[in-house]
């Protein structure tokens, strides 16, 4: 089995695929736009993602970007979650993902030994950035 995460996005999909490529890597992969499809979009939105994948070395994230009238609400629902090895690389991955978003939880030891924080990014996605 495998379970991999699945993101909404407002229209923003590609700019923040190619945003979390540039953190972690991989390749973008499978896109399609709602070009061509027979569906109710606006002609202003089709071409925008319907589907895509940033796929890497020990991940899968998998997003689109939500027709218009598809209700989305940011971050309750599913939290990303990023374990590390390295305190310094983690922190360096918690410092860009909190650029123009909101830290929740400040970059710290907690009591379980690691380095932890959590915050939303500038897309309205929750991060869990941990380091063991």
């Amino acid at each position: 089995m495998r379970i991999q995460s699945y993101l909404s996005f407002r229209g923003q999909c590609q700019e923040a695929f190619s945003f979390y490529k540039s953190l972690f890597g991989g390749e973008i992969i499978n896109t399609q736009t709602y070009e061509g499809q027979e569906n109710d979009i606006p002609e202003d939105y089709k071409h925008k993602l319907q589907h895509a994948e940033l796929k890497g070395d020990g991940f899968h994230i998998m997003g689109y970007d939500a027709s218009p009238d598809t209700p989305i609400t940011n971050g309750t629902n599913i939290q990303m979650s990023i374990d590390l090895d390295d305190d310094q690389k983690a922190k360096t991955l918690f410092d860009e993902l909190s650029k123009g978003g909101k830290v929740h939880t400040n970059f710290q030891k907690t009591n379980w030994g690691a380095y932890y924080g959590r915050i939303t990014d500038q897309f309205g996605i929750e991060w869990m950035v941990n380091s063991k």
